[in-house]
């Protein structure tokens, strides 16, 4: 349980730090980014191990770089099911969802050695 309450807090804390670093991602209040944070963490939940489970072939001749891709397309998918929550392209989405990679990563290292 406080793992995936780490996860949701790091995709807000990304989500707002991307807003506030990509012009191609906006936002139209902090509440919206609480709920696209909270969003992406049930769509990574839910959708992300299907998509992964289906795309084992293609993961494993790009050596695990396609999973980036697979991360990009649910950042995506968060956008497009939000009201408010904007992302323009696929490059500003690929950024934000390695910018969430990396914050979670980093926040989970943090307070695990806590």
């Amino acid at each position: 349980m406080k793992n995936q309450v780490i996860k949701i807090f790091g995709n807000i804390i990304a989500i707002y730090i991307g807003v506030a670093l990509f012009s191609e991602i906006s936002a139209n209040s902090t509440t919206t980014i609480v709920l696209a944070g909270f969003i992406l963490w049930l769509v990574n939940m839910i959708i992300r191990p299907l998509l992964t489970l289906v795309t084992i072939p293609i993961n494993l001749l790009t050596l695990g770089l396609f999973s980036l891709v697979i991360n990009t397309w649910m950042v995506m998918l968060v956008g497009k099911l939000i009201d408010g929550f904007y992302i323009q392209g696929f490059w500003a989405a690929f950024g934000l969802a390695i910018l969430i990679a990396f914050i979670n990563i980093i926040l989970g290292k943090m307070l695990k050695s806590k």
